[in-house]
């Protein structure tokens, strides 16, 4: 394992995410994905972060563990957007020297928020390189900002006690969704009783809407949080999708 500093060239704050760099074991496939792990923007789940990237680096994928900025240490929005995509933009820069021809992003809950967030804010900020993930993949994500489905901790970890509704909609990626907005995996259990799936259904209504390719899987057993604890196979239909939109 490697590690990296990020930084991002037009920033407001400062963004410095650490992120921890997984070879494959094997001959690598020319995919890059860079994870962002769940914790309702309070902590970071590890079976999220290094679980996803051990099981990817078996694939022939390098994979990307981005340790981003927290609610629970007094970070607000935009500091997590700015993190990743400065995590975007260094590993972007340096993809030759891993041999990555495309470059995605994952995140779970909270962290599938963020990769949301991130495939449809990826224009906000200028850079020398694309800020444009190639792919998203987000496994029961937090999407809604406000309404009967969102997610409360998550709300306030990332926005603070009484955002503006200005700032709500801004940091609700189903309003953001356009035509550019870069082809999703979504998967999401109907038993969820943290994050419900009706995020998953209004992020992909959202990229049908824009004519955004996805593949959206709603299983109706288990728990919030799985990752690949599953007794459903997610994992090999979402390899199955990365080869084929790649």
């Amino acid at each position: 394992m490697q590690n990296l500093t990020a930084s991002l060239e037009h920033s407001t704050t400062q963004a410095s995410p650490t992120i921890d760099v997984y070879l494959p074991e094997g001959d690598a496939n020319g995919i890059g994905i860079i994870i962002f792990p769940g914790g309702g923007y309070r902590h970071l789940a590890e079976h999220e972060g290094k679980g996803y990237a051990e099981f990817f680096q078996k694939h022939g994928i390098t994979s990307f563990v981005v340790t981003y900025r927290l609610g629970s240490d007094g970070f607000k929005h935009p500091a997590m957007l700015e993190d990743a995509l400065a995590a975007l933009e260094t590993i972007r820069k340096k993809a030759d020297n891993w041999g990555i021809r495309k470059l995605g992003i994952m995140g779970s809950s909270a962290g599938g928020h963020l990769s949301a967030h991130t495939a449809v804010a990826y224009d906000r900020y200028s850079s020398s390189v694309s800020l444009r993930p190639d792919f998203a993949i987000l496994c029961y994500p937090v999407i809604a900002m406000d309404g009967d489905f969102a997610h409360a901790g998550c709300r306030e970890n990332l926005l603070g006690d009484t955002p503006s509704t200005e700032l709500v909609e801004q940091t609700s990626p189903q309003n953001h969704v356009s035509e550019t907005t870069p082809p999703c995996f979504i998967w999401h259990t109907v038993e969820d009783a943290a994050v419900p799936v009706e995020n998953s259904f209004m992020f992909a209504q959202a990229l049908r809407k824009k004519a955004v390719p996805f593949e959206l899987h709603i299983y109706t057993k288990g728990r919030h949080g799985l990752g690949l604890n599953a007794e459903f196979n997610w994992g090999d239909d979402c390899l199955r999708w990365i080869k084929e939109i790649a």
